[in-house]
């Protein structure tokens, strides 16, 4: 299981939002994916991050999102 979080630097928001997934015990599976370098994904998420996506099911989560709802979007 692995899961996507779209960040940018300078983001306190992203920075809150990597802590909360890493005191949640997903520290291990997230991987943070920097927007600012692809057109593509700064223009899809620029102004939602951090986004949390789930590959395995294509779920998406904006900030603020709790440990239950990364659980619900895991499960789905």
């Amino acid at each position: 299981m692995e899961l996507t979080l779209y960040v940018t630097r300078g983001c306190h928001l992203c920075e809150d939002a990597l802590a909360a997934l890493a005191e949640a015990g997903f520290g291990d599976i997230v991987q943070a994916v920097e927007i600012g370098y692809d057109e593509a994904l700064a223009e899809r998420y620029g102004v939602r991050i951090p986004v949390l996506r789930v590959p395995a099911t294509g779920r998406e989560l904006d900030w603020p999102f709790t440990v239950a709802d990364v659980l619900a979007a895991i499960k789905n």
